[in-house]
């Protein structure tokens, strides 16, 4: 059995947090299932030209060097530089939102031109690297998307990272049956080309009470990806 929640509290970068917990048998991945519906944010500023939610300050790129799925160090910040990134922090073993989410980016992904594609990275973080090896989480990336990036590493200094940018992680816990719930913030922090990030996307799974998904989707992203790209306008 498999369960999702979902609890809100302060998230100092952006006033808000939509953290998860997903709880999973201690070797299987499942099809996602659950209910994480995100909270929802109300703005009185004028209306923005992305879906996601606009951030009322920039948010720098961590200072994080972990292990990809080839076993090499890689160097967040150096890596990723000049390019629109998308950035995860979640677990192979999650039942519903992780798989959700990545898999919402890469349909996404296939909506833009590949002049655009070329110019989007993503990377996902795992918050459960003991479990996580390098091999596994390129297995598991590998079916979603083979261009995703997927790191490992010491948990404390994914912890660090994680909420340098206003994403909580708790270690996961084992349950005597031997389900592991790791809780974790869901949201998507995209970064600009010019290497900090305006704009958060929600990440949920399911329906809102009025049928509307929850969550951003696979449109959410293709939609804003462009504007991530060329924030002043302009054709690809």
């Amino acid at each position: 059995m498999h369960k999702a929640l979902v609890r809100t509290a302060a998230l100092a970068a952006a006033g808000l947090l939509l953290v998860t917990g997903c709880s999973s048998d201690s070797g299987s991945k499942d099809t996602p299932s659950g209910n994480g519906a995100p909270v929802k944010i109300v703005s009185s500023g004028p209306p923005s030209k992305y879906r996601g939610t606009e951030l009322g300050r920039t948010l720098e790129k961590p200072a994080l060097t972990l292990t990809d799925t080839s076993g090499q160090a890689y160097d967040f910040r150096a890596k990723t530089a000049g390019k629109v990134t998308l950035l995860y922090f979640g677990y192979t073993h999650c039942p519903d939102v992780c798989p959700t989410t990545m898999g919402d980016i890469a349909l996404a992904l296939t909506k833009i031109s590949p002049e655009d594609r070329a110019n989007v990275n993503v990377v996902f973080v795992t918050t459960d690297p003991e479990r996580d090896t390098p091999a596994e989480l390129g297995e598991w990336l590998h079916a979603i998307d083979p261009s995703f990036v997927g790191l490992t590493g010491p948990f404390d200094q994914i912890t660090t990272a994680a909420r340098s940018v206003g994403v909580n992680i708790d270690p996961p816990q084992v349950a005597p049956d031997g389900k592991v719930t790791s809780t974790h913030g869901t949201q998507v922090i995209a970064y600009s080309p010019d290497d900090v990030a305006r704009v958060i996307y929600l990440a949920g799974v399911g329906l809102n009470p009025d049928g509307t998904p929850a969550g951003s989707t696979a449109e959410t992203f293709a939609h804003d990806l462009p504007i991530l790209i060329r924030p002043e306008g302009g054709a690809s």
